[in-house]
Parts: structure tokens; C-alpha cells; sequence
């Protein structure tokens, strides 16, 4: 890896173009410092590489395909045209060029002309594995994983070790909805390459999504035994156990995993999940706590210290983490409903409401964020500000508990007109309600049978 980034080729045109002098580079040297540069990304560079070239070797065929590999970095469809046009006579039997040809052409949205050239760059019998993959990225494009899956096949035939082919074929399987084959075809390359980390990864991967949790840990164990270092492997390990409902052992797995992680708070967390699920809550407590001291802003540690807190009965505890958690994300309306629990089970009702604002901000279609937000605001006095949340209620939810609600307002702000016109209302969506409503809302009971009243 040091030697790629120390091209010493580079270098010497780096050190060119600083000191503003012209050095001399033959067309195989000036190939070899674009393609690093390609390779690197550096698509700037690669571009004054291109442009020095030609300046030094004007009518080199080499040059001028790597020119049309930088035009189509660059998105410069309309010169890579020109380019293909200008090298066709000389270079159809160039890899590279035909390489770039099926790139033109994919990019442009053609996969079938794209898969014309990669056919014909096939017969030179160069580059065969990236050619057959991709044929097989076009089909995929084409809708077709039938043939893109015969394509990734051909490809892994040619480098058995390329993960890209392999993972693919198994999409490509499961696409077509061939799971039994997928099976086949896995357990054929493990007899092949037992020691394949990537084909383990999908066996598991593939056991675990069927539900057969005890073979996807079989399979996640053998690639462990293959590499113990693979840390996100612990991961999958512990979801299966966590999926049988058998959070000891995945406590024990996420344990192990531990010992090799940098960053740990996320593990932690999930620790603290299977101490919750087996109704330990000191122990769920501790991997909280030991979360957030690795990660002192994760807010799901912090969400869930609030739950524990409020399960043993420690009310302020719970508010305090709910409001932490909260602020660090802000727009997560379930946060947001749990801190407007908090507060009004704290006594804090005008603390909520900031919660319920956003709640019907942010969730207008739910009846139930409008119905809360009015009845903080009535509980707190504010009956006209309750009044203006209930009638942008009403125009999106035409429910009789909001019409109950406004006529309340109404008749405590000694508005009867209006107070009864919104009981009616009320009534004739639905009467069946009324006792609760009136339980609720005694300054309506009176109103309640003149409006009926009135009716007869």
C-alpha cells in the first residue's frame, strides 16, 4: 500500500508541475502516472497528466484512451463521443478502449450497446473476470438477474476469490427466488474454499434470514474460527441469540466482542437491551451508564436509562435522561411524546408543551397529538389558545371528542352561542360519548340538554 502511494513516477511529475518546469516522460511512464492517478481518484491530476501528454506525444493511441477514460470521469459526454469516433479505426481491438466504449454507453443509460462492447473486448481474453462482472451489473440493469447471474458465475470462474461476483450471485439467486439453489451453490464454494470469510458470512447471513438461527451461528463461528478479528461477525452472532430469546448468550457474545472494539458505547447499549429484556434493570442500568462514558452523546443509552429510572420509581431521573435524550434529537416525535409524559407526570404541564407542539407540527394526522395538545392547554387555563390548536384540529380530524373540547372552551370563556353550536356538533357525530364528555367537562352538562332539548 506504501509502494502505491510513493509512486515514484508521480512524484517526479508532482515536483513538475510545482517548480513550473517541463520534464520528459515516454508514453509508458505517462500511462502508468495516470492510471495511479485514476486509480487514486485524483481526477485533476490525471487531467494535467492527459494534457502534458499529448502535448509531448500528440498522436499516441495509448494517451489518447486514457484521455477518454478522464473525459468520462468528468461527465464530458460530448468529447468522449468525439474521442470514440476519432479512435475506432485503430483501436477495436484495444481492451481499454472498448472498456471505455461499454462505460460511454452505461452511463448514458444503455446497457445493451454497453454489453456489445464488453462482449467484444471478451474475445481478446483480457480483463475476463471485470468484463463478465460487468455484463453482469448491465443485465442487473436490464432487470434480468437470470443472465446476470450466468455473468457473475463466468466472472468467479476466472478469480474464485472475488467477493463482488460472489455476493452478487447469491442477490441474484435470491432476485430469482432460487433460495434452495443459493444453498447448493454456497456449500459448492465452501467445498471449495473452506477458509472463504465472505461465503461463511453469507451462509450465516442466509440461515439467519430463513429464521434458523442455530445455523447461522454455526456459520458465523466457523468464520470466526477462520478470523477471530472480525468484529462486526459478534454482532451477527449475538442477533441470533437475541432472536431465540437467549439473552445470556448474547450477552456473553457481545461481551466478547468488547475486548476488540475501539468505539464500544453502541455494544454497551445492546448489553444493557439484554439485561432489560431478562428484567435486570441494575445490571441494564450499569451498561447504560458505561454507554454513555464511552459515548457521552448517545442519546438511546441516555432514552433508556429514563425507562429503568421510571420503572424503579425514580420519577426526576427519568426526566432528566428523557430531556437529554430529547434534545440531542429533537425530531424524533417518540421522544418527543415520552418528554410530554415525563413532564406532565412530573407536574410540569407547561414544560409540555413545547412536546405537543411539535407533535402536531410534525404528525398533523394523528387525532390524538391535537387531542392531548388541547387538553394541556384547557388544564393550564389557556382556553383561547386552546380554542385556535382545536380549530386547526377539526379541518384535518372531524372527530366529536375535539367539538366536545371547543364547545368546552366556549362556554367557560361565556361564549354560548358558539359553545353550543360545537355540542351539536359533537352530538351528531357522536353521541354514545357524551357521559365521558361530561365527566371530563361539566361546564357542558347543562348545554348538553338544551341542545337536545332543542332538538325535540
Amino acid at each position: 500500500m506504501e509502494e502505491f502511494f510513493e509512486n515514484e513516477l508521480a512524484s517526479k511529475f508532482e515536483e513538475m508541475i510545482e517548480n513550473n518546469e517541463e520534464f520528459y516522460f515516454d508514453t509508458e511512464e505517462l500511462e502508468d502516472i495516470i492510471i495511479y492517478y485514476l486509480e487514486l481518484g485524483d481526477i485533476s491530476y490525471a487531467e494535467m497528466a492527459v494534457n502534458f501528454g499529448l502535448k509531448l506525444h500528440p498522436n499516441s493511441i495509448e494517451i489518447k484512451t486514457k484521455e477518454l477514460e478522464v473525459l468520462l470521469e468528468l461527465e464530458d459526454y460530448n468529447k468522449a463521443k468525439k474521442l470514440i469516433e476519432e479512435l475506432e479505426a485503430s483501436c477495436m481491438e484495444d481492451t481499454d478502449y472498448l472498456v471505455c466504449c461499454a462505460k460511454y454507453f452505461s452511463n448514458l443509460g444503455n446497457p445493451k450497446k454497453a454489453i456489445e462492447y464488453c462482449e467484444r473486448a471478451l474475445t481478446l481474453e483480457e480483463e475476463e473476470n471485470f468484463l463478465h462482472n460487468f455484463i453482469a451489473d448491465e443485465h442487473v440493469n436490464l432487470g434480468d438477474p437470470f443472465n446476470a447471474l450466468k455473468h457473475y458465475k463466468k466472472a468467479l470462474s476466472f478469480d474464485p476469490q472475488d467477493e463482488y461476483s460472489l455476493e452478487n450471485c447469491l442477490l441474484c439467486f435470491y432476485d430469482l427466488k432460487k433460495h434452495d439453489e443459493a444453498l447448493v451453490f454456497l456449500n459448492q464454494y465452501l467445498d471449495d474454499f473452506p477458509f472463504s470469510e465472505t461465503a461463511w458470512y453469507e451462509m450465516g447471513q442466509f440461515y439467519f434470514n430463513r429464521k434458523n438461527y442455530e445455523e447461522a451461528i454455526r456459520s458465523f463461528d466457523y468464520l470466526l474460527a477462520i478470523n477471530s478479528n472480525a468484529v462486526g461477525v459478534y454482532a451477527n452472532k449475538a442477533a441470533c441469540y437475541e432472536a431465540m430469546k437467549n439473552w445470556a448468550e448474547a450477552i456473553k457474545v457481545y461481551e466478547e466482542m468488547l475486548e476488540l472494539e475501539y468505539t464500544k458505547g453502541y455494544t454497551f447499549y445492546k448489553i444493557g437491551l439484554c439485561y432489560k429484556e431478562m428484567n435486570l434493570l441494575i445490571p441494564a442500568l450499569s451498561a447504560f451508564q458505561k454507554s454513555l462514558i464511552e459515548d457521552p452523546q448517545f442519546y438511546h443509552s441516555m432514552m433508556e436509562q429514563s425507562y429503568i429510572y421510571e420503572e424503579m420509581g425514580s420519577m426526576k431521573e427519568a426526566l432528566h435522561f428523557g430531556i437529554e435524550a430529547t434534545a440531542l434529537n429533537e425530531n424524533n416525535l417518540d421522544y418527543q411524546k415520552r418528554l410530554a409524559f415525563l413532564y406532565i407526570s412530573a407536574g410540569k404541564v407547561e414544560e409540555s408543551l413545547s412536546c405537543l407542539k411539535k407533535m402536531v407540527t410534525q404528525e398533523p394526522s394523528r387525532f390524538y397529538n391535537w387531542y392531548a395538545y388541547a387538553e394541556v392547554l384547557m388544564l393550564l387555563g389557556e382556553y383561547e389558545d386552546a380554542i385556535t390548536v382545536l380549530d386547526n384540529a377539526v379541518k384535518i380530524h372531524k372527530r366529536a371528542e375535539l367539538f366536545y373540547q371547543l364547545s368546552n372552551c366556549w362556554l367557560i370563556l361565556k361564549n354560548e352561542n358558539l359553545g353550543s353550536k360545537s355540542l351539536e356538533i359533537a352530538l351528531e357525530l357522536d353521541e354514545s360519548i357524551v357521559e365521558d364528555m361530561q365527566e371530563k367537562y361539566p361546564f357542558i352538562k347543562d348545554e348538553v340538554k338544551k341542545v337536545k332539548a332543542k332538538k325535540k
